[in-house]
């Protein structure tokens, strides 16, 4: 307590004169390109103090039982540079699985077992103000530190993203919750520091003065009061749950009018919600941007989007890793491309075999920066994609971000009777297949892994009664034919499935995250 009493007050001396002081483009732009350039040096730093120099840190431990002491890193760095020589730590045990990096498994290299913890990969350098929670779209959320010159960082990358679609003097809404979440309060707080100050915070939570919420209303509270003593005020939120999607889509219908058609901040399945709901109630939003996080914009979401005139694109984010890892890319050669940050984040790819068959291009993420609120080496994400090295002409790509990663996918799977569906195969099926044969929506199928009374695992085609009648036979037999479809391996599965009866339709709605995320597959 007293240390979160310390780190407020700190924050409450800060904010002010934070909110006063705007970054500006040309600040935004020369600061990436000084990370960029020093890459190594930071890394190394980084590694010297928030590690070796970090008692707590489980990566010390890992690394001395790989027989690597810091000058060993410096000399690897300089002979295989920065993703060789993490590509050899990596060889020796050196990385982390997201189930490590949640505390979830101890952390086992040989010999050498460590009991983990998520806070225990804090970086203890830098101040925290506040801890909040990201959405969770692998489990309860992460922790994550709320720190101003974090923030004022991750800005940069708000500006380039801007630039890239052309956002400058748009009215900009948020739709994210307010803190716990950290989504909200963060793209508020980055717009505001490069002049682009949001008109309207939509939350799909409330803000509860109750146990155990009491110290996020404060912070919130406290942070909309401070912008007006500073005389460059941020929205207050309001309260707007997930049902209420047509009082977004208002909005953003009203500034269609006004002739100046707005950027809404959402996730991919919150923009679905607003495009239905405009269509639904007769509003035109053509013309609206939305920026997206948190979640893959598929092309199921996509295709939502553009029916209702607008345009879309989505950046890359992971608490684990830190918060942001790729802006997107405003001249994509995929869907989903995005340019991976590689001024904060190293990169390295390794194939992963899949129990059913093939392999896919597993991300692993190292974190660069001495303000990086999270330090990993070698984080083995839950997600696999396309990396690719190419000049694309983009703000970004200008500044020097050449590394794209497209088609990111979630190694998430859903498993019954032994039988394993990789995350892609599945999200094709919900988001694209079936509301073409059936009706509705993306967001209104999820596939759902849950142990029944018995124990067993069962599979759920989750099916919204907004689509309306359907034959939830016929839901059953289109999914399993789809799967059966998808080569001999996906045929012996999908004949396991039908066999044994494991796939089951539910009518109700979907899982939300706590950020109001609906993923195609959750596993309970």
């Amino acid at each position: 307590m007293k240390g979160q009493a310390v780190g407020f007050a700190r924050y409450a001396r800060a904010v002010g004169p934070w909110l006063r002081s705007p970054r500006t483009p040309a600040d935004c732009v020369s600061s990436l390109r000084r990370q960029l350039a020093n890459r190594e040096g930071a890394f190394l730093h980084t590694l010297q103090i928030g590690i070796y120099g970090n008692p707590r840190s489980p990566f010390k431990a890992l690394l001395r039982h790989a027989g690597a002491e810091h000058g060993d890193v410096a000399a690897l760095v300089e002979q295989e540079g920065l993703e060789g020589a993490l590509a050899r730590l990596h060889e020796d045990g050196v990385r982390l699985s997201i189930e490590e990096a949640k505390g979830m498994e101890p952390v086992v290299r040989g010999s050498l077992r460590l009991e983990v913890a998520p806070g225990d990969f804090d970086n203890p350098f830098v101040p925290k103000v506040y801890e909040a929670r990201s959405g969770g779209s692998r489990s309860a959320g992460t922790r994550a530190a709320v720190d101003l010159a974090t923030i004022a960082n991750m800005a940069a990358y708000q500006h380039l993203f801007r630039e890239a679609f052309d956002l400058s003097g748009r009215p900009i809404a948020i739709w994210y919750p307010v803190p716990p979440g950290i989504a909200g309060l963060n793209n508020v707080l980055t717009n505001h520091k490069v002049g682009a100050t949001p008109e309207r915070w939509f939350s799909q939570t409330r803000m509860r003065w109750g146990a155990p919420f009491t110290r996020s209303a404060i912070f919130t509270a406290f942070t909309v009061a401070a912008s007006r003593l500073a005389r460059r005020p941020i929205p207050r939120p309001v309260y707007t749950p997930p049902s209420e999607a047509r009082t977004v889509a208002a909005w953003l219908a009203e500034k269609r009018e006004s002739g100046s058609p707005a950027a809404l901040h959402a996730t991919p399945s919150s923009a679905v919600r607003v495009c239905l709901a405009a269509e639904r109630n007769g509003l035109d939003i053509s013309g609206t941007f939305f920026r997206c996080g948190g979640e893959p914009y598929t092309p199921g979401k996509a295709a939502v989007v553009k029916a209702a005139g607008c345009r879309g694109a989505c950046n890359y984010y992971m608490a684990e890793a830190g918060g942001q890892l790729g802006i997107a890319c405003a001249e994509p050669a995929e869907p989903g491309d995005v340019h991976v940050v590689t001024d904060r984040v190293a990169l390295i790819q390794r194939e992963r075999e899949m129990e059913g068959g093939g392999t896919v291009g597993l991300l692993l993420f190292t974190t660069l920066l001495p303000t990086s609120t999270k330090l990993v080496l070698n984080l083995e994400t839950d997600d696999y994609g396309v990396v690719e090295e190419r000049d694309c002409g983009c703000p970004a790509g200008q500044v020097g971000h050449r590394v794209h990663v497209h088609t990111i996918r979630n190694y998430s799977k859903l498993t019954s009777e032994g039988m394993t569906f990789l995350g892609s195969t599945l999200i094709t099926l919900i988001e694209e297949v079936l509301p073409q044969r059936f009706g509705g929506a993306a967001t209104d199928y999820q596939f759902v892994e849950a142990e029944d009374t018995e124990g067993l695992s069962r599979v759920s085609i989750v099916v919204s009664p907004a689509v309306g009648p359907v034959d939830e036979a016929a839901v059953a037999d289109a999914a399993i034919e789809y799967l059966e479809s998808q080569g001999t391996g996906g045929a012996m599965m999908a004949g396991v499935w039908r066999d044994s009866g494991t796939l089951r339709v539910e009518r109700r709605e979907p899982y939300m995250t706590r950020a109001s995320k609906i993923t195609p597959l959750h596993v309970g």
